[in-house]
């Protein structure tokens, strides 16, 4: 019973923290333009159309704080949201396949990796994953980086709704066994869906301890 009442404490809190102000800040084309913060900060980062966008409104509550689209590569800048002057939300451009020029896609991936590596009050990264896919090649290259940077990130899965139970379970498991052999891996895997709400309370939890 008191380990039931603690993780309903957590998710009250962690819901509390996410209602609270929330405020777009800036959006930087590069490293040089990022806010200067001594903030906390949380990275979501992932493949182009992974639902990043998606379950940063989802997960403060609001529709039209970040700005979302079926295109994949709609966001083209690091975009960062101060929730309440505790915590910083970094939304960041989809790496991989884009419907965009391939320079400029190269020169986002790139702007993503020097920001993930470089940000030391980078607390953790979201790493999004489509439950539908699992993991990719370009996901594993960008896992395998911040192992070497010992950057903490932890696996979100998305679209959760959009896979049958079964195929659900499989594809988790698969990513966790995966996961597992990843230093700077998160071990808990979060399993979310912005359209019906699964799993955000939790991963609000969660998010809402590694505020100021």
């Amino acid at each position: 019973m008191p380990e039931a009442n603690n993780d309903a404490r957590m998710l009250e809190q962690g819901r509390k923290f996410f209602a609270g102000e929330c405020t777009f800040i800036l959006g930087a084309a590069a490293l040089t333009q990022v806010p200067d913060s001594d903030l906390p900060e949380i990275a979501f980062a992932g493949r182009s159309n992974v639902g990043k966008s998606s379950l940063v409104n989802s997960l403060t509550g609001r529709k039209t704080l970040a700005r979302t689209s079926v295109t994949p590569g709609r966001t083209q800048q690091l975009n960062f949201f101060n929730i309440g002057d505790r915590l910083l939300l970094a939304d960041l451009p989809g790496y991989g396949y884009a419907r965009a020029p391939k320079s400029e896609v190269d020169a986002w991936t790139k702007l993503v990796k020097s920001y993930l590596m470089g940000r030391p009050q980078l607390r953790r990264v979201c790493m999004l994953v489509d439950s539908r896919h699992g993991l990719k090649t370009n996901d594993r290259e960008v896992m395998k980086d911040l192992d070497e940077a010992a950057v903490s990130y932890q696996i979100v899965m998305t679209k959760a709704d959009k896979v049958k139970p079964a195929e659900l379970a499989k594809t988790v498991g698969a990513v966790s066994v995966e996961a597992a052999t990843h230093a700077a891996a998160f071990p808990e895997i979060s399993v979310t869906s912005s359209h019906e709400g699964t799993g955000l309370a939790e991963l609000r939890a969660a998010l809402s301890q590694l505020a100021n």
